[in-house]
């Protein structure tokens, strides 16, 4: 089974090709597609390739499908016996790409 281990806002995910993927938000337009250079490792007909850090040469190719915000979570703080309270609500932004293409570049 051919993937790739690549790293994109931070973090890093195990993709391979028709994967649909959430990753935080790519400044990309909707349909069009894009390319992750961070690539760690390669996996290729069961022989696994390691980069330090990076594979040279190999990158994944996927296409951007769309933008979206995620559900509010609420950050709430608090101390006892100060009335210290703060109650905030955040929505991160993510673009779900489809991983099209996984080149080892050699």
């Amino acid at each position: 089974m051919d993937y790739a281990i690549v790293k994109t806002g931070g973090k890093q995910y195990r993709v391979s090709p028709g994967d649909v993927l959430d990753v935080e938000l790519l400044t990309v337009d909707e349909g069009a597609t894009t390319q992750f250079d961070d690539v760690l490792a390669v996996s290729r007909d069961g022989e696994v390739r390691f980069g330090a850090p990076c594979v040279p040469g190999a990158h994944v190719t996927a296409q951007v499908q769309s933008h979206y915000k995620d559900r509010k979570i609420i950050v709430y703080k608090y101390k006892a016996k100060t009335r210290y309270r703060r109650k905030r609500g955040h929505r991160q932004n993510y673009t779900r790409v489809l991983i099209q293409d996984i080149e080892t570049g050699g």
